[in-house]
């Protein structure tokens, strides 16, 4: 069975270009404090969408390509362990700061978690490319 990846990477497009816009933004004269929050705060949502199609994504291979039930109810941390050992992604650790970043953002709103949240938003689109190439490499 052939992954369908179409909303993969537009979730990581969208995070692309929310990061490439407060960027720009930030460096803008003229804008408020109020103005760039917004942006961050777009830029975290695409980070949500984008992680939660990454594990998503990493979850569906394992199923097709190793085994039906092998990440079933499996922790999160199981999860990506299984998609490092199949050569999936790299560095567990760092998915799991992702993965702590994402609750941070589900469960609660606190300056300091959006930043966490914020700073996880900056790195994922490279990890999510990686994951991407390899999902392709390796579908069908």
């Amino acid at each position: 069975m052939i992954l369908e990846l179409e909303s993969l990477i537009a979730a990581l497009s969208a995070l692309d270009k929310s990061i490439a816009t407060w960027k720009k933004l930030s460096q803008a004269p003229g804008l408020t404090v109020d103005d760039l929050l917004t942006v961050k705060s777009g830029v975290i949502q695409h980070f949500e969408v984008a992680y939660e199609q990454c594990w998503k994504f990493m979850k569906r291979w394992l199923e097709i390509n190793v085994s039906p039930d092998i990440a079933d109810g499996v922790p999160r941390r199981e999860l990506f362990r299984l998609s490092a050992e199949n050569r999936l992604i790299d560095d567990i650790d760092l998915w799991m700061e992702f993965h702590k970043a994402r609750n941070l953002t589900a469960h609660t709103y606190h300056a300091g978690n959006a930043e966490q949240a914020f700073q996880a938003a900056i790195i994922l689109p490279k990890q999510g490319a990686l994951l991407l190439e390899r999902l392709r490499e390796r579908n069908g």
